[in-house]
């Protein structure tokens, strides 16, 4: 069973055969899918798995704080399933790709006491740009 399945089914989250299917979609490291990515690969496990169920789906993860959204720059909302452990995003500026990774320190308190303006801050995003070597082979 998948961490994501895990963490949905010790919070009680009734596990239908269609949300089940959704959370093992996104089982896996650095898994980033769009909604339609995870439609089509739910489709190829449920076939009458609908799209709006796939939507909703998602929406209720993010909503529990169990899936992430990441959203880069104008392309689709990418949804990431490692959502207890603190990390940030490599992206790809050609194709799009994403990476998680584990920066040493702490963004949280790198900002100096003069940066914060009287802002206590409780979450930070950092997104690393670059060119994967997919596309720098090219």
């Amino acid at each position: 069973m998948s961490d994501l399945l895990e963490r949905l089914r010790g919070r009680g989250w009734r596990m239908t055969a269609q949300r089940r299917v959704v959370a093992e979609v996104l089982d896996g490291d650095h898994v980033h899918l769009t909604a339609d990515e995870v439609h089509a690969r739910a489709v190829a496990k449920l076939p009458e798995i609908s799209r709006a169920t796939v939507y909703n789906t998602l929406g209720e993860m993010v909503s529990l704080g169990e899936v992430i959204e990441v959203a880069t720059d104008k392309r689709a909302k990418r949804y990431d399933p490692n959502a207890h452990r603190p990390h940030q995003h490599l992206v790809c500026a050609r194709c799009g790709a994403i990476r998680d990774v584990h920066p040493s320190g702490n963004p949280l308190t790198d900002l100096p006491d003069s940066e914060r303006f009287g802002f206590t801050v409780s979450d930070v995003e950092v997104t690393y740009r670059g060119v994967c070597p997919n596309c720098a082979a090219a």
